[in-house]
């Protein structure tokens, strides 16, 4: 297992397994999909966030895969301009839109799909299938808000 490795699935580990859980089957799923993506890695003080991206930047993040206590979201970073024909992406701010995995909604919803593969579609620079995905850690924050819900 590489070093890069053992950060993520410690990080994941301070959830509850369940949200742990569901969002290592939403990753597995999205490397397979998108093989050439890169994950890139922000452990952050408020959330974890793990960006699907065509190269080594922030810049290049076509969505993330973001962990809370108590639910897991996908983050859009151009997602005022995807067509969200659904009407299931939340936000108000200049760029960026998100989807909240819960109430049985999950990454293999066709309709999450639909946006997904819009955001990959939109990509710039675009990704290249043939690449090999790496997974990168771009930041751990030492201080974080708590990753379980309390009591």
């Amino acid at each position: 297992m590489s070093e890069a490795q053992a950060a993520l699935d410690e990080a994941l580990d301070a959830f509850e397994p369940t949200i742990a859980g569901q969002t290592r089957a939403a990753l597995s799923f999205f490397r397979s999909r998108f093989p050439g993506a890169n994950l890139l890695v922000y452990d952050n003080y408020n959330a974890l966030a793990i960006g699907l991206a065509s190269g080594d930047k922030q810049s290049g993040i076509a969505f993330s895969v973001t962990l809370y206590p108590r639910w897991v979201s996908l983050f859009f970073s151009r997602g005022v301009e995807l067509s969200d024909p659904n009407t299931m992406l939340f936000g108000d701010g200049s760029r960026i839109r998100h989807v909240v995995l819960k109430d049985g909604l999950t990454h293999e919803d066709p309709r999450v799909l639909e946006l997904v593969d819009e955001a990959i579609a939109i990509l710039e620079p675009p990704l290249n299938p043939d690449a090999k995905g790496q997974l990168i850690i771009k930041s751990i924050s030492p201080k974080k808000r708590p990753r379980r819900p309390a009591g």
